[in-house]
């Protein structure tokens, strides 16, 4: 159970800094998905952004910790 929170813990806090700083210079509405506008709200597009920055963040504390136990 340990690993878990040694994973999702960080990888939490950084996605919420990863939030900040994209959607500080970027509207989510603005960006184009395959030459197309996006049809959602921003509370979908930011939940959706938080969740890929969370999921791309615990990934990489994962296999760092796979790392360090090879070690």
């Amino acid at each position: 159970m340990k690993k878990w929170i040694y994973i999702l813990w960080p990888s939490f806090l950084v996605a919420c800094m990863m939030e900040m700083a994209v959607f500080s210079l970027i509207d989510p509405i603005d960006i184009p998905i395959f030459k197309q506008t996006v049809e959602f709200s921003h509370q979908a597009l930011y939940s959706l952004a938080f969740f890929t920055f969370w999921f791309f963040s615990a990934l990489s504390s994962w296999i760092t910790l796979l790392l360090v136990k090879r070690l």
